[in-house]
Parts: C-alpha cells; sequence; structure tokens
C-alpha cells in the first residue's frame, strides 16, 4: 500500500503545473526564443510592426493558434499516420486560423482590414509547424498546450519591443496617442523643449529594413547577454 502512494506521489498530474511545465512558457521568452534564437518568424517581425496596436494584435492570434494546434495536435498524435502527419497538422493550423480571422474581423474590422493577409499567413508560419513537429508530436495536450502558448509570448515580446521603436521614433506616437512630436498636441512639444528641439519623427524607420535593423540589435544584445547562445543559432 505504502508503495503505491509513492507512486502516486511520484506520477505528475496531467494538469501540474511544476518547473518544468514553467520553462516551456519562460524559455520561448529568452534562452529559445523562436524569432531571435531558433530565427524563425522573422518576415511576420519585418511586416506587422510599423504599429504597437497590429503587432499586439498579431501576437495575440499567433499566441492562440501555436497554442491550440499543439494542443489538438497532442491529442490526436497516435491517430495520425506519418505518411499524412503534416497534412493533418496543416488542417489543424488553417482551421484555427480561420476561427481567428473571422473572430478579428467581427470584433475589431479596421485592424482585420489591415493585418487580414498576414492573419491568413500564420498558416505559413514557421514556428508553428516547427512547435508541432519538435513538441506536439512527442509529447501530451497539457505540456503542448503551454509550450504554443511559451513560443507564442516569445514571438509577441519581439514584434511588441520591434514595433513600440518603430512607431515611437518613427510616428511620435504609441497606440495611437501623440508621445512627442513638433506641435502641441504632443504629450512631449519638441518646439517647446528645448533640449528636443533637434527631434523630428523619422519616417526611414517605419521601413522593413529597420525592422531587420532592430531585431539584429535585440539579437546581438541577447548574445552579449547570454554568451551561451551565440554558436546556438
Amino acid at each position: 500500500m505504502a508503495e503505491v502512494q509513492d507512486l502516486i506521489k511520484k506520477e505528475p498530474s496531467a494538469f501540474s503545473f511544476g518547473k518544468s511545465e514553467r520553462k516551456l512558457i519562460t524559455d520561448p521568452i529568452n534562452d529559445n526564443n523562436p524569432v531571435t534564437v531558433q530565427i524563425l518568424g522573422v518576415c511576420s517581425a519585418l511586416a506587422v510592426t510599423t504599429l504597437l496596436t497590429k503587432a499586439i494584435v498579431m501576437g495575440i492570434a499567433v499566441t492562440l493558434v501555436t497554442a491550440f494546434s499543439n494542443m489538438f495536435t497532442a491529442m490526436l498524435r497516435d491517430y495520425i499516420p506519418k505518411s499524412i502527419r503534416m497534412i493533418v497538422q496543416l488542417v489543424i493550423i488553417a482551421f484555427l486560423v480561420t476561427v481567428v480571422e473571422l473572430a478579428l474581423k467581427a470584433v475589431n474590422y479596421p485592424i482585420w482590414k489591415e493585418l487580414s493577409v498576414f492573419i491568413g499567413l500564420i498558416i505559413t508560419n514557421c514556428i508553428l509547424m516547427g512547435r508541432l513537429e519538435a513538441f506536439a508530436m512527442s509529447n501530451n495536450p497539457w505540456r503542448s498546450f503551454l509550450d504554443g502558448i511559451g513560443n507564442g509570448l516569445g514571438y509577441s515580446a519581439i514584434l511588441i519591443i520591434v514595433a513600440a521603436v518603430r512607431e515611437l521614433f518613427g510616428k511620435g506616437s504609441l497606440l495611437g496617442f501623440k508621445i512627442i512630436g513638433p506641435s502641441a498636441e504632443y504629450v512631449l512639444n519638441t518646439n517647446s523643449i528645448s533640449w528636443l528641439n533637434w527631434y523630428t519623427p523619422n519616417n526611414l524607420v517605419i521601413l522593413s529594413p529597420a525592422a531587420m535593423f532592430l531585431v539584429a540589435i535585440i539579437i546581438w544584445l541577447q548574445r552579449a547577454k547570454n554568451r551561451k547562445l551565440i554558436d546556438i543559432s
């Protein structure tokens, strides 16, 4: 009887949230970030980061699709023939992307109109297929769900950082609020603050090459802080 109780104690719950489960969420945000370490999903990081609002919405969409596609794939993995597993994975992703796109269209039509092409292209995002193949096909649904959340948050973090810099220095605003610019409608009016007279929003920051440089700077800073990442990618 005592041996059975010991086994029960050692056997983790299906929905446990211990150290290994927490690492599934925290590691992709920093040491195993899908954008800056695995170098996946960079194209959308360049395309949708002109505005912070767009980056946040895109990050939420990718996180939801990654989490639930991981979970559904893990639930079905024992029933999916290996010869058609990637087709099944694509069907799951396409279904979830359609649900997310229709929900966004109903809730916030202007944002959907701006992001409609990029929301559809989530289907081709390397992060999703990478996590399904590398993790969901060999782990249980709960851990796969957490892995999807972690990778979605890691992707979102990079998008939000890049978008915040691009919108602030390119348009002088954040989330539509006018922060810094050469008129009284901005919180920081550069015409009335002597030490900010030199500053004007730089539209070059809005261009895609600027986003590429920003992602490269983040990669450099991350590897300067954590040198074990230098030889990973």
